[in-house]
Parts: structure tokens; C-alpha cells; sequence
């Protein structure tokens, strides 16, 4: 064959395939359950801090929204208990994987055992049974702990750095984390600490909380119950001031609706973090093979108005510590 022939066979051949569709690029669908509203947490550009890192750190990794994935975002609005109806609505879309982190993640743990679901965070992730252990997942979960168990005992040295050393520390907590409790007890019993151990099952019970921890004496409080308290977050903060208890807990936002204290994982980085999780199972990668993840970043938040309110002073080593400091 001539080389002219060969030129136009080879047009002939590539008019030929351009005719046929290309096969078209997989769209991921990423689906997110989260505490903030919908609004807050749906598409390219969401309001909530939180999200918005999760979707920074696809883009790091190179993903475009819109060519690449989307999101399938459902928001509680403050509001836990609809965490069951919200992840069972969103078992019911053809995703690739789902985000979620705290409360939510019991109710997708009970929504599927299929669906690929990456933690963002877990406070306690091995007690609360959403994966056998940190290096071997062993179901559909896996990402990130916040360590939230393993930090009791750091959160109680801060509260206790402006306290008589005999004063007894109240501590709230919920039934569903009683190891948060048991860490309590046992970082206090190292350091020959009192504490008075107040259980609370759920948001009627507020009130006559607080009304123990003043009835026994005590001199600050110790709060860990975010299925119940999350809603409630400025009743809290309000109800401390009047009882005159410095509070300290496990995640800034209560410390952004009033509160003294919190000290914890950085929640924005972990959800910058998690996006990894969520690239390596779009990739192939199964959920019971990925490790879990421990944070590297902790942030120590101080309220000084709400100090003012109590009617005490935050000695200046505490405050030369923390991260972020509210005037």
C-alpha cells in the first residue's frame, strides 16, 4: 500500500472511532451526615468548616468537583435524633462512600454494613463497636479517632491548674460513653483527685445535672455527652455561669456558644484528613484494611468572657497555652 493510501486509511480509521462514544468518566457520589444543616454542608463550596476541609483536601489530592465526584450531603441542624431518619435516607442513593463523625456514625453503623463509611471523627472508636481495632477495622468503617477516651485525663489537668487540689470535679456523661467516665476515674485516682459522677440520659435531665454537681460541692465540671448536649449547647454554657461552675469539654463549639474550655482533637484537620480515607476507597481500597488514624493536632480553646462572668482568673501559663483565646 502506498503511503498516501496508508494516510487516508489512517484518517478513515481515527474519523471511524471518533464516531463511537468514549466510555464516560465515573462521577464519584460522596455521601456527608452531619450536625450542621444541609444548606451548610451541600455543594462545592460549603459554609461549614468542617466540610469545607474534608472538600479542600479532595482538591489537594486532585479531585475536581463536579468532573471528578459530588456530594449527597444531610444535615441534622443541630438536632441528633434525626441522625437514624437522615442516614437511612441516604442508604437509599447509589454512593460510594459516606463521611460522618461523632453521633452520626452509630446511626449509619446501623443503617449498613455495606456502604464504605469513612469517620471524621470517632471519639472512641474500638468502644464504641464501630471497628474491632485501630489497625484492623475489620467492617465498612474506617478513618480517623479523635482520641476523645485517651484525652480525659488532659482535659482534667486543665481544669484542675486553677482549682484547690482538694476540690472535687463533677463529671457529666452519658451512658453511651462510659469509658470516657472510666478514664475520668482513672486519671483522677493517679493523681489522688476527688470526683462525683453525674449520668445523664437524656436533655430533660439538664437541669437537675447542674443541681447535683452544686448540691455535691462541686468545684468546676467535666462534660462529655454529645448525643444529648449537642442541641443544647448555650443552655449549658448559661447554666454553668449561673451555678458558678468553670466548665471544660471535649469540642470548641461549646466554648463558641459560651462555655470556658475545651480542649480536643482540631476537628478541621481531621476532616482535611479524612478526605484520604475517602480517596483510597474510591480507589479500591477496603474499609477493614485501612488502619485508623490517631490525630497529630490538639487545640486548647479559652473562653476569657465567660471567666469574667464565673468571676475568675485564668492563670497565664493556661493562657499562654491555648490555642485560641475568645475576649
Amino acid at each position: 500500500m502506498r503511503g498516501r493510501d496508508l494516510i487516508g486509511a489512517g484518517a478513515l480509521w481515527s474519523a471511524s472511532q471518533s464516531s463511537h462514544p468514549q466510555p464516560a468518566r465515573k462521577i464519584y457520589r460522596i455521601g456527608i451526615l452531619t450536625v450542621a444543616p444541609t444548606a451548610a454542608a451541600a455543594g462545592p463550596r460549603p459554609k461549614s468548616r468542617s466540610i469545607g476541609a474534608c472538600l479542600r483536601g479532595m482538591r489537594d489530592l486532585g479531585y475536581v468537583y463536579g468532573e471528578h465526584f459530588v456530594t449527597e450531603a444531610r444535615g441534622a441542624d443541630d438536632e441528633p435524633e434525626r441522625f437514624p431518619a437522615l442516614a437511612a435516607e441516604l442508604i437509599h442513593f447509589d454512593l460510594d462512600v459516606i463521611v460522618g463523625a461523632g453521633p452520626s456514625l452509630r446511626a449509619l453503623q446501623r443503617a449498613t454494613a455495606t456502604t464504605p463509611i469513612v469517620m471524621a471523627s470517632s471519639g472512641d472508636p474500638v468502644g464504641e463497636g464501630l471497628v474491632r481495632s485501630l489497625a484492623h477495622p475489620g467492617g465498612n468503617f474506617t478513618g480517623m479517632s479523635a482520641q476523645t477516651v485517651e484525652t480525659v485525663g488532659k482535659r482534667l489537668e486543665f481544669l484542675k491548674e486553677f482549682l484547690p487540689d482538694a476540690a472535687p470535679v463533677a463529671v457529666l456523661w452519658h451512658h453511651d460513653y462510659v469509658r470516657t467516665w472510666q478514664a475520668a476515674q482513672a486519671a483522677a485516682r493517679v493523681r489522688g483527685w476527688k470526683l462525683v459522677s453525674i449520668e445523664i440520659r437524656d436533655a430533660d435531665e439538664i437541669d437537675a445535672s447542674f443541681k447535683a454537681a452544686t448540691a455535691a460541692r462541686a468545684s468546676a465540671l467535666l462534660v462529655h455527652a454529645p448525643a444529648v448536649l449537642q442541641s443544647h449547647r448555650q443552655r449549658v454554657a448559661k447554666l454553668a455561669i449561673r451555678h458558678r461552675l468553670p466548665t471544660m469539654f471535649h469540642h470548641r463549639t461549646y466554648v463558641d456558644a459560651g462555655g470556658l474550655m475545651a480542649h480536643g482533637a482540631d476537628s478541621v484537620e481531621i476532616w482535611h484528613r479524612a478526605a484520604a480515607f475517602v480517596s483510597k476507597i474510591l480507589n479500591g481500597a477496603k474499609p477493614a484494611d485501612l488502619p485508623v488514624e490517631q490525630p497529630t493536632k490538639f487545640e486548647l480553646v479559652i473562653n476569657l468572657k465567660t471567666a469574667k462572668a464565673l468571676g475568675i482568673t485564668i492563670p497565664p501559663l493556661l493562657l499562654l497555652r491555648g490555642n485560641e483565646v475568645i475576649q
